[in-house]
């Protein structure tokens, strides 16, 4: 008798069935116990990680933890500073260090706005100290970036262009574009919204009912897109217009009322840009008609609101400080006179904006008072009030590769622990990765035949390599890349972000219509297309043409040597040997870039870049601006599972073909743990019981919970009734995903509700149908693919009228038998006469229309397939696969998942048992159709109605399910 556990893993609860297993006549088959665990999921964590968002299950309370912190962290600043100025005798214990007393009001603001000019006492100068330690500024850290809060602009230079020359952004940008310029510099928001009000006032002399209060105010803060919709609500004129009057015979002069609808433009686009800035300029001194107006208007407030937000704002307020020469507390004292109830809680500014104040009022009051030493300025400024330790290494977190790692026994607090020590996983954005990526991909990419021969594209760099020979695509009907093929690709991957399976197949084969892949796109190399995408904008800005991506990589190549040359740039900043080692590797000015790039956390300028800049200018051998560009470079924050050590072992194996497990084994490493030898699994240690998962040692607490509870449920049946000898364990699609598909997924599900709800009314309306069922609009799906082919069958080819659709008379029709292939999608169904449908039978639809209306027929419903399906690869795939084409082996991939949360699941199950066997739900699916245990459930769930007893309902369903997933592992039984 085997004892064998079944385990359902799903996102809401776990199922589990523990039954014996006969293994001779003699014995029979028992259900020893089962039951379900709920996982304690709030319905936030179960609701993100569905969406596939990166969540932090106690962010609230780490947000507020902060908030805390820093309240304490001021406290014991101030504390420092008052016993310090005791010390030097600023202030005693009976000194009053606020305001007090009748029209004292703002007094400490007027007393800082006054210090860095005129003379004050010790004693208020402690006050402004004080006050100044409270609000320290805003410090930039490269590495933390929040796209909620915009970006900070470093535009001085250009500020002080438009204050010196005075002119207005759009005449500045105007005279760029004239002189051959093509990439303009980010404005100030201060300098947009000056612009804006000059265009705005100048043109309501001429409109004023148009260019009222209200509707500036209601503009205010809104994108290109939304002015335009506002203004056009306002923006109302009445035009004379030459009318027909049909009664008279004649032509009449009328007035009538005219609204925006948008100028029709006969410009290209760089020439439309330069015609927009014209309109911009002549806006300041001349009426135009409100198209006109409408447009400069949307271009100029949608500026504003890209370059606005927080850090735009703290940017902004800066750039009024330098010209208005003004210190932080004399900036703020001036808003408060202009009106006293001006909130200055959320009024931030640089950190080097406060530094330069305090800077400022000391050097001021040293003229008066002998005791303001350096000594003790340096004691204020860079030990209490401005003091801020380096973030604290994050390196700890990072995980141990897989392969080149080893477990060490130390000694700590007197007991010996277990410690990993090895290599730590490189980052995602590291060159070697990327280009380990693409090969690792590459070497899985499939490509299948349609009916028609392949043809190769011939290569100039391997004329003649297959002369002579029969390619395999054409015999077999599909085949792997060749080696060429990959080369080629490797090499157009190197800087694109990505390739669609279109693209693909067009540069390799001269048929690629009639061609199909298994991916639908590549991703390429994310740090290569981020880097050429920064030099495509560096060369805009001195008149040269952006790269275009959708040409070969050699020519963008070509394209940037040659006007790196003419600039004198680097040129070596093109390319990189990922096949030097050590420091060969690292002097490489590509992998410098990338290195700078990614490990500079900031420095203490304004920007918290400015040493960046610096650097960037000596290797790139660019000035400030094009420097700019590629400082504003984020690459991928996250790790991949392999060491760089491991990748050099395994990348040269890749590069010659070799897929990912086998050129793991050439380089030393097992690629799964989990696939032993029969000898290797009678001798493996078992453990006695599962460990639960330290806190935080996966970076998703929500699969964290979820395998804890896991090793509660497994621990508690040990506990009981001893450890199974085999374990057969399902997943739920959701944990089986990444969080990128199951953000797609959700996305997925949401479009697909939508998409049902609207044919539910449809079929209420038009069909007079009150209880519309599942199969109710799938039927009513497959009935509008038929559109486009006069709603005729596709084997029959015979006429559905409307009023049959849901009769007893059409079926809806498996294309590939399901005693041929578990697939229950829509991309395997039709609607066919029932007649039709019992003579097909087992038949495939190519085989069956073949065999029924001989070569003629069968070459007028490829004909139809082609015409109504050309969009939809994988059901004209189906609807033209013959029974020998089918696909085996269906049942190996749907007992194998290699998704991370399951990777670890197994992992951990192995460590109990000796056989551990993993299986999808699709199997499961097709057992519960065929076995009617749907309608089984129906009646078990007939209380779930009851208020009480709804939840319980759900998670029985799980309890249920389990207890026939124990027999779906068995390949055998499955196909019996």
């Amino acid at each position: 008798m085997k004892k064998i556990l079944g385990l359902d893993l799903g996102s809401n609860s776990i199922g589990w069935a523990l039954v014996n297993e006969a293994e001779n006549r003699d014995e029979a088959s028992s259900i020893i116990k089962l039951g379900v665990r709920v996982n304690p999921l709030t319905v936030d964590e179960m609701q993100n990680f569905e969406k596939g968002k990166s969540i932090t299950t106690n962010a609230d309370r780490t947000l507020k933890r902060s908030m805390r912190r820093n309240l304490q962290r001021y406290k014991l600043r101030r504390d420092a500073l008052i016993k310090l100025l005791k010390k030097v005798g600023f202030i005693t214990d009976g000194t009053i260090l606020s305001e007090q007393g009748n029209r004292t009001t703002f007094e400490t603001y007027r007393l800082r706005a006054k210090a860095p000019d005129e003379e004050i006492s010790l004693q208020e100068l402690a006050r402004v100290l004080l006050m100044i330690n409270k609000k320290r500024g805003y410090k930039s850290s490269r590495k933390i970036k929040e796209k909620e809060a915009g970006t900070l602009i470093d535009g001085m230079e250009v500020a002080k262009k438009l204050y010196d020359e005075d002119l207005t952004p759009g005449q500045l940008c105007l005279q760029l574009l004239e002189s051959g310029k093509k990439s303009l510099p980010d404005f100030y928001s201060s300098d947009l919204q000056e612009e804006f009000d000059r265009i705005w006032n100048f043109q309501k002399q001429f409109n004023p009912k148009a260019f009222c209060d209200t509707a500036k105010e209601e503009i205010k803060g809104k994108n290109k897109s939304q002015t335009w919709a506002i203004l056009a609500k306002y923006f109302i004129w009445m035009e004379e217009m030459d009318v027909w009057n049909e009664k008279e015979s004649k032509t009449e002069r009328v007035e009538k009322e005219c609204k925006l609808v948008g100028l029709k433009r006969t410009v290209k686009k760089e020439e439309q840009r330069k015609e927009n800035y014209c309109w911009r300029v002549q806006a300041l001194t001349e009426q135009l008609d409100l198209e006109k107006v409408a447009v400069v208007l949307q271009e100029i407030n949608g500026q504003i609101s890209t370059s606005s937000g927080y850090l735009g704002a703290i940017s902004d307020r800066s750039k009024v400080l330098y010209f208005n020469r003004q210190t932080v507390g004399q900036y703020q004292m001036a808003e408060l006179e202009k009106n006293p109830n001006t909130s200055l809680r959320n009024m931030v500014f640089y950190r080097q904006d406060y530094l330069d104040e305090f800077d400022k009022i000391w050097e001021k009051q040293a003229e008066f008072h002998k005791e303001l030493t350096v000594e003790l300025k340096k004691e204020i400024r860079d030990i209490i009030i401005f003091y801020q330790r380096r973030l604290k290494s994050q390196k700890g977190l990072i995980g141990f590769c897989e392969f080149e790692n080893r477990e060490i026994m130390v000694e700590k607090n007197g007991k010996m622990q277990a410690k990993v020590v090895g290599c730590k996983v490189i980052p995602r954005s590291h060159p070697l990765f990327q280009e380990f990526k693409i090969w690792q991909t590459l070497n899985n990419v499939e490509v299948f035949a349609g009916e028609k021969k392949c043809k190769r594209k011939r290569t100039d760099a391997f004329p003649g390599l297959f002369d002579g020979t029969e390619d395999t695509l054409m015999v077999e009907g599909w085949r792997y890349l060749y080696q060429e093929e990959k080369e080629i690709l490797a090499k157009e991957l190197s800087v694109k972000k990505s390739l669609k399976k279109e693209y693909i197949l067009k540069l390799l084969f001269d048929n690629p219509q009639d061609l199909d892949m298994n991916f639908e796109q590549i991703e390429g190399n994310d740090t290569g297309n981020v880097l050429f995408s920064a030099y495509s904008k560096m060369i805009e800005k001195y008149g040269y043409e952006p790269l275009d991506f959708g040409k070969p990589t050699d020519k963008i190549i070509e394209q940037l040597q040659v006007i790196f040359a003419d600039l004198g740039w680097n040129t070596d900043l093109l390319f990189v040997d990922l096949n030097k080692e050590g420091k060969d590797l690292e002097k490489q000015p590509y992998f410098k870039l990338w290195h700078l790039l990614y490990s500079f956390e900031g420095d203490n300028t304004p920007t918290g870049n400015g040493k960046l800049v610096e650097k960037l200018m000596e290797l790139c051998h660019v000035g400030k601006e094009c420097a700019l560009e590629l400082v504003n470079i984020s690459f991928q924050n996250d790790y991949g599972s392999l060491s760089a050590k491991a990748i050099k072992k395994i990348l040269p194996y890749l590069k010659e073909g070799n897929r990912y497990d086998v050129a793991c084994g050439y380089a030393g490493y097992r690629h799964s743990k989990s696939s032993l030898t029969k000898e290797e699994i009678e001798n493996k240690v078992l453990k006695d019981k599962l460990d639960i998962l330290p806190k935080n040692s996966l970076r998703n607490p929500v699969v964290e919970k979820i395998l804890n509870q896991m090793v509660n449920v497994i621990n508690a049946i040990i506990d009981t009734y001893g450890k199974p000898d085999e374990i057969r364990v399902e997943l739920a699609r959701e944990l089986k995903k990444s969080a990128k598909e199951r953000e797609e997924l959700t996305k997925a599900i949401a479009k697909s509700t939508r998409e049902h709800e609207e044919i539910r009314k449809v079929l209420q309306e038009e069909f007079g149908m009150i209880n519309v069922s599942r199969n109710d609009i799938i039927r009513y799906k497959l009935y509008k693919e038929l559109k486009d082919n006069g709603y005729k069958t596709l084997y029959s080819n015979q006429d559905i009228p409307k009023e049959k659709v849901f009769s007893k008379e059409i079926d809806i029709e498996h294309i590939i038998p399901q005693a041929r292939l578990f697939d229950d999608s829509l991309s395997n169904k039709t609607l066919e006469y029932k007649a039709i449908n019992i003579e097909k039978g087992n038949k495939t639809a190519y085989d069956f229309v073949k065999e029924k209306y001989g070569e003629k027929g069968l070459q007028q419903y490829l004909n139809r397939c082609e015409s109504l399906f050309k969009g939809h690869r994988t059901k004209l795939r189906k609807l033209k696969m013959g029974q020998e084409n089918i696909p085996e082996g269906f049942i190996d991939r749907d007992l194998r998942n290699t998704q991370y949360i399951a990777k670890k699941a197994l992992a951990m199950l192995n460590e109990i048992c000796r056989r551990v066997v993993a299986t999808t739900g699709s199997i499961t699916d097709r057992l519960r159709e065929d076995w009617q245990l749907v309608d089984v459930l129906k009646e078990l769930r007939c209380f779930r109605y009851f208020k009480d007893t709804k939840m319980k309902a759900n998670h029985n369903k799980n309890i249920f399910y389990t207890s026939i997933k124990v027999d779906v592992s068995d390949t055998s039984k499955i196909l019996k």
